[in-house]
């Protein structure tokens, strides 16, 4: 999610049919973002592009990490960098291994 041009909001599912499942809820948490969150000078507008998202995507070089587990169910981490938020869910049921859920947002 970009607002006045500025990513500050991401979500990754592992496939189309969790994401069409989570959607409603992700229109909320956005639109109540888009309410609740501080806008940009308007000289500062612009247009967000397939490059600046790749790159807000890319860096998640943490200062810290929080990692919860059950065995052999799931792992959830947690990471806060410079400017922004993040966790991963990750499925560790047996022959899966994979990214369920991957959300960043700014701070």
């Amino acid at each position: 999610m970009a607002v006045n041009g500025q990513i500050i909001w991401a979500d990754i599912f592992a496939s189309s049919s969790l994401l069409q499942t989570y959607w409603p809820k992700l229109v909320r948490s956005y639109a109540a973002e888009a309410l609740t969150g501080s806008p940009m000078p308007a000289h500062h507008a612009r247009r967000a592009d397939t490059q600046s998202a790749q790159a807000f995507l890319e860096n998640f070089r943490g200062e810290r990490e929080w990692v919860e587990s059950e065995p052999g169910v799931y792992r959830r981490t947690e990471i806060d960098g410079a400017g922004f938020r993040a966790f991963e869910l990750a499925s560790l049921l047996p022959g899966t291994g994979f990214d369920v859920h991957l959300a960043k947002m700014t701070e």
